[in-house]
């Protein structure tokens, strides 16, 4: 008698090896055998028409807030997520001394649009270390299982004080106390460390993430941990993913490659098609597939499954916000006292007329471009054609732009939202992401769960990886189904050392997702207040997941919460030197 049997599904293993139709049997919360199954069950799950998958496995996350109050980790345990890492970017709540809790949340706020009141009320600070931090993680129940990388940005912090916050440089000393502090996190089981050094990533204050301009002596040291320790991931955001201006766009690639060959780990790194450079990404793949065969180095290039987007709408963010008569008389109401309002033909064409009243500090690398704006419908589509566009919409009726957006903003009840592509979209395809996920050594990540929650909701990405890339693109090719279900199971397992998940196989852990794959379907997304202090965010659900399960109890049915918290603190392990995805 097996604890669980799915029985009869269509068995997508994680290998990207072929589909085949067989059971999978789970005691103990471990896999035991797959195939044809005579045992019976205790509880028994039938996947006939399903597809049955390994639990997704998501490695760009910023959970680290949220993971205090919130068990369940939505959106991302709607969407087969079954173990995330968090500490991306390098923020994040630990180390941490109690006069500077609030500065890492105004950290957190600037540069993943998590509302600081929201933060504030809902994290239970019981720790300083960052050992401490993962005790108090360790000591919570969730759906999901979590691990977490140690952030330069805080550890620069707790060490330097406000010199560490304005990146001044760091002194030998500085150097020794940062590297001990990593080296006790990555004890204590740290997935890895994390930087960031791109300048679009600002705290609160406006001012760029500790550890943004960190000269080599400092980058080498830290890494130099996890090659002295076996094991970790080093994670960046490299300067110039953004798209912002560089005089050499390969300088980041060039030191990730000598730092990963020295120290023998693997670095994953963000990397986006931008408007302004839009081959740049290209030539950074082939460098780092030249330094992996060549040079010994472990360069994952880390992408999105889908163009990197702020998703547009009255209740996140819109072309008017910034609009005196919008922020002076409408901001503060509410949405449908808002929507009557704007329909009033004065302030209508008062709006129309203003020109904002603040600039928008990334203005110049994303501006306004109504041929970038499309119309959400009821099913999201995230490869839109130019003819959907706001600006193809005006050109058709004979109409400014401006106008056509407003109208339809303040359509119906005020809850219609657009995609508005900020990366990855140059070209009005996705043939670059398809290019970039065909690469053996790129990841899929990037998905910012927990984070940008007032403008993004890419949390969904494992569902629209599914339905769009192995069933339902009509612009161009499709990648099969057994691959895409590798690119997010196994091979970000693998990159992270996580090497008991990600496969169906007899002795891996028990995380599987049982989906009615031909009705899978995102909805649309939405806007909610249920962070802690009334907080508002975009959230996104999927229909499809019959079942999620979680080192062999059934979490989700249906998309419903059955009340089990399986999840656990995943802790790093020192075996896992020199593990390639």
């Amino acid at each position: 008698m097996y604890d669980v049997v799915v029985r009869s599904g269509t068995v997508v293993d994680g290998t990207g090896d072929a589909a085949r139709t067989g059971d999978v049997a789970i005691s103990d919360g471990r896999i035991v055998a797959v195939g044809r199954v005579s045992g019976r069950g205790r509880r028994e799950i039938d996947a006939d028409g399903c597809i049955v998958t390994p639990g997704f496995v998501d490695i760009h996350t910023h959970f680290d807030g949220q993971v205090t109050w919130d068990p369940l980790l939505t959106p991302s345990c709607w969407h087969g997520v079954t173990t995330v890492v968090m500490g991306n970017c390098g923020v994040g709540f630990a180390p941490v001394t109690e006069p500077n809790r609030e500065w890492l949340i105004g950290l957190m706020e600037g540069v993943e649009d998590i509302p600081g009141a929201s933060l504030s009320e809902g994290i239970r600070w019981a720790w300083e270390s960052f050992p401490e931090y993962l005790e108090a993680v360790a000591g919570l129940s969730r759906v999901m299982d979590v691990g977490a990388q140690v952030p330069h940005g805080a550890v620069r912090a707790y060490v330097m004080g406000e010199r560490g916050a304005a990146n001044e440089p760091a002194t030998p000393e500085d150097i020794a106390a940062m590297t001990a502090i990593v080296r006790e996190a990555m004890h204590a089981g740290a997935l890895g460390f994390s930087t960031s050094r791109t300048t679009t990533h600002l705290a609160i204050s406006g001012e760029p993430v500790p550890g943004t301009f960190a000269a080599e002596d400092e980058l080498f040291a830290l890494g130099g941990v996890l090659g002295e320790l076996g094991t970790g991931v080093f994670q960046l955001v490299p300067a110039g993913a953004g798209g912002e201006p560089m005089e050499d766009q390969f300088r980041e690639v060039k030191w990730m490659r000598r730092l990963s060959a020295q120290v023998g780990r693997p670095i994953t790194f963000g990397l986006f098609q931008n408007d302004h450079e839009p081959h740049l990404w290209r030539e950074i793949v082939d460098m780092a597939r030249r330094a992996n065969e060549t040079e010994g180095a472990q360069l994952y290039p880390q992408i999105a499954g889908r163009p990197f987007s702020v998703i547009v709408g009255l209740e996140s963010t819109h072309p008017f916000k910034r609009r005196p008569t919008y922020q002076e008389q409408l901001a503060h109401l509410p949405l449908a006292e808002r929507v009557a309002r704007m329909h009033d033909p004065e302030i209508r064409r008062r709006i129309l007329a203003e020109a904002p009243a603040t600039v928008n500090p990334r203005a110049h690398l994303f501006p306004e471009d109504y041929e970038k704006y499309f119309p959400f419908g009821r099913q999201p589509d995230y490869e839109p054609g130019r003819e959907d566009s706001v600006a193809a919409i005006a050109a058709r009726a004979g109409r400014d732009c401006e106008e056509v957006m407003y109208d339809l903003l303040v359509a119906g009840d005020g809850t219609q939202t657009f995609l508005r592509p900020l990366l990855g979209y140059s070209e009005f395809s996705l043939d670059p992401i398809h290019q970039m996920l065909r690469e053996p050594h790129c990841v899929v990540g990037l998905s910012d769960a927990g984070a940008h929650c007032r403008l993004i909701c890419d949390a969904s990405t494992p569902t629209s990886q599914l339905t769009h890339w192995a069933r339902d693109r009509s612009r161009g090719e499709r990648l099969g189904l057994e691959f895409v279900v590798h690119k997010q199971t196994w091979q970000t397992a693998a990159l992270y050392g996580l090497r008991d998940r990600g496969l169906l196989r007899p002795g891996f852990k028990a995380d599987v997702n049982v989906i009615d794959f031909d009705n899978l379907a995102l909805r649309p997304p939405q806007f909610v207040h249920d962070l802690p202090a009334g907080g508002g965010r975009l959230i996104q659900r999927a229909d499809g997941y019959r079942a999620t399960l979680v080192s062999g109890e059934v979490t989700f049915v249906d998309g419903e919460h059955t009340g089990a918290r399986p999840g656990r603190l995943v802790r790093g392990a020192r075996d896992t030197a020199g593990a390639r995805p």
